[in-house]
């Protein structure tokens, strides 16, 4: 059924978006690396979860579903990034420090109150992600008057920051038994949520885009795939709160918002009750039911850590970065570059000037096009996937500096450093002004009514790497 969604104020859409972003430091409660590399596995141990009761005499919904389901769960180890801390077999140690100063780095850049005390609290997740069937969290700042980001659909207010551990990961299921990693198990998670402010599946998206600029902003977060998450909170009008995880991408989150909107909408015509749970988005944008919504009796005091008191000199200590959208701006002036380039060059940590220095017969804009643009540009049109290292660009860009190379002998180039292909400099010699101006008479004489374009192609083919494009095609139109 296809509804249209033109009037979501009509709906009365309330969505709200969850942001959790790894920090790259060592581990939260202990001093484990986290490169994720999973490498030499020394340890293999297998385990299964119970619910019980809490204070209050209930039992966790959430919990008893995992439960139900009687599954075994096998933790690996690998080498330098597990301890028995991630075992759940040692008190935790002190917390990581650059990871707390990173979470009062963000709470002060976003307005936030930040508590005197910071109290560490156990969260129930049972679905065996975590060996002690809770995750330690603190909550670093809460909303204030003006802990707001501003979108082109209005202001959307900040409701929390926290800091916390991450879960493990899943290697494999088999049947019954869920074989986890601990490598990234206690990995440093900021975890930022907003009030139900969002108006319409496009804003989601734009809040999602400027809160991970923010998150990027930062010195010590976590690049790459898997490194920050996005949950959307979303109901309607006579339906229930449900958790969408597990987005893709961005740019898929405003088609898979309007199918859960949909979705809803038809159940609510049906007159059948939609439960409040949490559904995983799927490639194809539509959702599938993961676990029901836990109960809010969730969190318990951490009894084997203290509280963390916040002074004034901490807090005076930590100095608030400019934004990767601040930064952009001045480098897409200074150096002529697009908005989106200036923008990959900061989050690459990128030393445009240092590199236009060292390569001064390159244009900035030029050096930013072959680290940034040209292993993208292999990867459309070859399918060459290759990562290329500094070591190769710094290659290529000595080679285009000393025998001014056009874009596309750098192409040709980087190719052959992704092929293990020998590189002849001479193969890609410029050719004279002189030279081409005679080729493109030839070409009129053999063929009159040639257009420009045609002459372009034939020049372009027989000179690739070799000229200008543009000078190219001014040639062609003064000798025409």
């Amino acid at each position: 059924m296809m509804i249209k969604m033109q009037d979501y104020k009509n709906l009365k859409l309330k969505m709200g978006l969850e942001c959790h972003q790894q920090l790259f430091t060592t581990k939260l409660f202990c001093r484990c690396n986290t490169a994720l590399q999973e490498r030499n596995e020394e340890i293999q141990v297998k385990r299964k979860q119970r619910a019980v009761a809490g204070e209050a005499g209930k039992k966790d919904i959430a919990t008893l579903f995992e439960e139900q389901k009687n599954r075994t769960f096998v933790y690996h180890g690998f080498e330098n990034e597990y301890c028995l801390v991630d075992l759940d077999e040692e008190p935790v140690h002190n917390i990581n420090e650059k990871a707390l100063e990173t979470a009062l780095t963000l709470a002060k850049l976003l307005k936030l109150k930040i508590p005197k005390e910071l109290k560490i609290m156990r969260k129930i997740i049972s679905d065996g992600s975590v060996t002690s069937a809770f995750q330690r969290t603190l909550i670093i700042g809460t909303e204030s008057k003006n802990s707001f980001i501003k979108t082109s659909q209005g202001k959307v207010k900040i409701n929390q920051l926290s800091l916390e551990e991450d879960a493990c990961k899943i290697i494999k299921t088999e049947e019954n038994h869920i074989h986890y990693s601990l490598s990234r198990l206690g990995i440093p998670l900021l975890e930022l949520t907003t009030n139900p402010d969002i108006k319409t599946p496009e804003q989601a998206k734009e809040t999602a885009e400027i809160i991970g600029m923010i998150l990027r902003s930062l010195e010590t977060t976590r690049r790459g795939i898997g490194s920050i998450r996005q949950d959307i909170n979303l109901s309607v009008k006579n339906g229930a709160r449900v958790e969408l995880k597990g987005f893709q991408n961005l740019r898929q989150m405003p088609q898979v918002i309007e199918k859960e909107i949909e979705r809803q909408l038809s159940l609510i015509k049906e007159n059948k009750k939609i439960k409040e749970e949490v559904r995983r988005v799927k490639s194809d944008n539509t959702t599938e039911f993961l676990r029901p919504l836990s109960g809010s009796a969730r969190f318990y005091p951490e009894t084997d850590v203290k509280e963390i008191t916040i002074t004034k000199q901490l807090l005076l200590k930590i100095k608030i970065p400019e934004l990767i959208e601040e930064k952009s701006i001045k480098l897409e002036k200074y150096f002529n570059l697009s908005s989106e380039l200036a923008k990959e060059v900061i989050e690459n940590k990128i030393n445009l000037e240092s590199l236009s220095k060292s390569y001064p017969r390159i244009s900035p804009r030029f050096i930013a096009q072959i680290i940034i643009e040209m292993p993208k540009e292999l990867k459309a049109r070859l399918n060459i996937d290759y990562n290329f290292s500094s070591a190769d660009f710094q290659k290529v860009l000595e080679l285009a500096n000393k025998s001014n190379l056009q874009k596309e002998a750098v192409l040709d180039i980087l190719a052959k450093i992704a092929g293990n292909k020998k590189i002849d400099i001479d193969d890609y010699k410029q050719v004279s002004f002189k030279e081409v101006e005679q080729e493109i008479k030839s070409i009129l004489e053999k063929q009159p009514g040639i257009t420009k374009n045609a002459i372009m192609g034939l020049i372009m083919k027989k000179y690739s790497g070799k000229v200008n494009p543009k000078e190219v095609f001014e040639l062609i139109k003064k000798t025409i």
